[in-house]
């Protein structure tokens, strides 16, 4: 036999081998259910979407409509946070940074204009007390007034910016608090958001269709591109604690502090209407905690209609990418889609 056949004969081998895995695993759950949610909502999703299910670092659902697949880039905008709230807790594990710090350590020009208080912690849970824009639309954050740099737009949130309460006491759902984390990065390096983000988190997760590249100022609350597939890596890298494929990336500790709720009820002043009712940690929502108050279900939903989620208490990692926009509606159907899976999935919880 040539040498030639042989490798065509092993990639071919290879190919089946994947096939009988992805039906052997498909066979251990009945998606049908899910399937046909997706199908009816084919409208509402705007007959384009991409679902994937992880667990066990296995892809075991996937159902995709339309042209979207799960290595198309669409803008996830909010889902955003969830991933430099990452990059700066990288920071905070070498002892690089401390949630604690005062941001007037690293920006000055805050304690010139009265906000010399406000903390890191404050920053990645929008609780800085600066007075923001709601976030109504998509708009809020892609049409934002162009700043050339993040250091101008966070200077200005300085001196522009009235204060609205004291650090720590109110939640305004904005640009502002992780702009803010993520220039002081840039301070300590020397060095561009972008370049920290790809360095540390997007090319160790091999999220290679994430970007943050813009044409004005980055935009690290809501300015990723991304994918199914790639976002997928990183709620797997949540899930585990802190690792992905057998390399950690965050320690346990960083990752138990982003799932703390840093906010109660009345303190959220504002959130989208279709995050009403849930909790903040640093970059993500606590949709649901245990008896104990822990995170068992957190997500970072997009304006654009991306639902990234993990849930702890079944162990699976998922994401509705659409290309559509958030609302209620939207939401009741993701949670729709997620009890048809949680059906077949069961809970390790109590």
């Amino acid at each position: 036999m040539s040498v030639n056949l042989q490798k065509n004969c092993m990639k071919v081998s290879l190919v089946l081998v994947f096939l009988l895995f992805f039906q052997f695993t498909r066979a251990q759950y009945d998606f049908s259910e899910a399937d046909r949610k997706i199908e009816q909502a084919k409208k509402e999703l705007e007959g384009n979407a991409v679902v994937l299910v992880q667990k066990d670092g296995k892809i075991i659902y996937q159902k995709i409509l339309g042209e979207l697949n799960a290595k198309a880039q669409v803008p996830v905008t909010a889902s955003s946070n969830w991933l430099t709230a990452a990059l700066v807790m990288t920071f905070v594990d070498e002892g690089k940074l401390s949630l604690d710090d005062k941001i007037s350590k690293y920006l000055p020009v805050y304690a010139k204009y009265s906000k010399g208080y406000i903390t890191i912690r404050h920053c990645l849970a929008h609780l800085t007390g600066i007075d923001s824009d709601p976030v109504r639309s998509q708009k809020s954050f892609l049409d934002r007034k162009k700043y050339a740099t993040l250091d101008e737009e966070v200077a200005d949130f300085a001196s522009s910016r009235e204060i609205a309460s004291n650090p720590g006491l109110e939640f305004r759902y904005s640009q502002v608090g992780p702009d803010i984390a993520a220039r002081i990065l840039e301070i300590i390096t020397r060095r561009g958001f972008e370049q920290l983000m790809q360095e540390r988190i997007t090319r160790p997760l091999m999220m290679r269709n994430t970007s943050f590249s813009s044409f004005s100022a980055v935009n690290p609350t809501a300015g990723a591109i991304s994918s199914a597939g790639d976002y997928i890596n990183f709620l797997s890298m949540i899930l585990n604690k802190g690792t992905f494929n057998g390399k950690r990336i965050l320690s346990e500790k960083a990752i138990a502090e982003m799932e703390t709720a840093q906010t109660t009820p009345a303190m959220i002043k504002y959130a989208p209407k279709a995050l009403t009712g849930f909790n903040y940690g640093m970059g993500a929502w606590i949709q649901e905690t245990d008896e104990n108050g822990k995170a068992t279900i957190l997500s970072a939903p997009g304006l654009f209609g991306t639902w990234p989620l993990i849930d702890k208490c079944r162990g699976y990692a998922f994401i509705v990418l659409t290309k559509g926009t958030l609302s209620e509606e939207k939401k009741e159907l993701v949670m729709s889609i997620k009890d048809a899976i949680d059906a077949v999935i069961p809970s390790a919880c109590r």
